[in-house]
């Protein structure tokens, strides 16, 4: 059987790991929370700051990557990573502004169809918003705000879902990857049914972009929200993306403002709204640059990877990762779905010590991510993890199980990760 050495050795990505800045002796497992800056995320960023300190005003239309179409040049290089048109994407706001968006444009309640479908999973964000725009409706989310309920605590089954497709929904709204589990859902099947019953389907892609090969055009994904900071390694806070399939592009942006304009009116200063083709039309305020600039670099570093050669060492680590904790340290328990097909890039291990235990584990070099109030999340990211990585991972983990060291620190949860 071939070693963690052996495979390591015949990895067609493994020199992409010199990309990535890490510390010495460092793995880093938080990937799905906040993905390490390359080399090229870091480039992009200072030469977009030289570009403001060279031109100024005249940043906007010079220099190597001109602001003014720089959202939608990144966005056509983005949208092959979800599969889509061009003109179906666009690099812009956040997962929860783009939310509201998408909301605020294509949800149209009538008396037959007010309810937006959630899960009871999902990142409370999401809900946030959901919760939020139903009120701005007039419509109270405690009844036009339905959610499917998970059997376990960690997953959803997909008739459960199929039977929540009730005649009165009118957009379902879910994420393509759980955040706590790592489960990955049935998304052309979700959206067909929807689609026969006359729902809208929208999906958040912050825990499967950048990890995974994604059809949301053939599939016939409604929309789709995403950030880019996470497998994408574009910062904190880095600019985030939508999907809007092109049947939809006639609809005017539901929030509009001033770069949602078609871009040859756009300094005309007309008070009429003049709407850009595509996606593009559903940005509203001015690029903040400096927070898309590194995405610039990672998009790189991803187009030379290239996505589907992510996802296969991706999932070769997740599957070694979870061997080796099944045999080394079963008293933590695996709450990802075993199957390929079912599971995005990490790998969820719930325990009531969790929040020590991944003190436990920084302590010792790994960093891992904890999410409340029982979940340790490991996310062995293909460009910069190794199978040795893998491999020296589990023995720390078994290492501090086997001592209880993680006893020797406090159970308060830390405000982030």
């Amino acid at each position: 059987m071939a070693t963690a050495r052996d495979l390591d050795e015949q990895d067609v990505l493994k020199d992409f790991k010199e990309e990535f800045y890490m510390e010495d002796g460092q793995i880093y497992m938080d990937g799905n929370s906040l993905g390490l800056m390359s080399k090229r995320a870091e480039a992009k960023m200072l030469s977009l700051v030289d570009s403001w300190r060279s031109y100024g005003i005249d940043g906007w239309t010079e220099g190597d990557n001109p602001w003014f179409t720089l959202a939608e040049e990144m966005s056509s290089r983005i949208a092959p990573f979800v599969g889509a048109k061009p003109h179906e994407v666009m690099v812009t706001g956040s997962i929860t502004s783009n939310i509201h968006q998408m909301l605020s444009t294509l949800f149209q309640p009538t008396a037959e169809r007010s309810v937006i479908l959630v899960d009871e999973l999902n990142f409370p964000s999401d809900i946030y918003a959901v919760e939020s725009h139903l009120r701005l409706r007039g419509l109270n989310p405690e009844i036009a705000m339905r959610k499917i309920e998970s059997r376990d605590g960690y997953t959803l089954e997909l008739e459960d879902i199929l039977e929540k497709l009730t005649e009165d929904v009118s957009i379902v709204l879910l994420p393509s990857v759980l955040y706590r589990s790592g489960q990955l859902l049935a998304i052309r099947e979700i959206t067909e049914a929807a689609h026969e019953k006359g729902i809208l389907v929208g999906f958040d892609l912050a825990h499967s972009i950048g990890a995974m090969p994604h059809r949301l055009h053939e599939d016939g994904v409604d929309f789709a929200v995403w950030c880019h900071y996470k497998y994408m390694n574009s910062g904190p806070g880095g600019t985030g993306g939508l999907y809007i399939h092109e049947r939809h592009h006639q609809l005017l942006p539901g929030n509009a403002g001033w770069f949602g304009s078609d871009k040859t009116k756009q300094f005309d200063m007309t008070h009429q709204f003049s709407k850009a083709e595509g996606a593009g039309a559903y940005q509203i305020g001015t690029p903040n640059i400096f927070s898309m600039a590194p995405l610039l670099g990672s998009i790189e570093v991803f187009e030379e990877a290239g996505i589907s050669r992510v996802r296969e060492k991706s999932l070769q680590l997740t599957l070694a990762l979870r061997k080796g904790l099944a045999a080394g340290v079963p008293e933590l328990t695996d709450v990802t779905p075993e199957q390929d097909e079912d599971r995005g890039g990490h790998i969820a291990l719930s325990h009531p010590e969790a929040a020590r235990i991944c003190k436990a584990l920084k302590a010792e070099g790994v960093v891992p991510d904890f999410r409340a109030p029982n979940i340790i999340r490991l996310a062995p990211v293909a460009l910069y993890t190794s199978f040795e990585d893998v491999e020296r991972t589990v023995k720390i983990l078994e290492m501090i199980m086997n001592e209880e060291l993680y006893k020797n620190y406090s159970n308060e949860r830390n405000v982030v990760a």
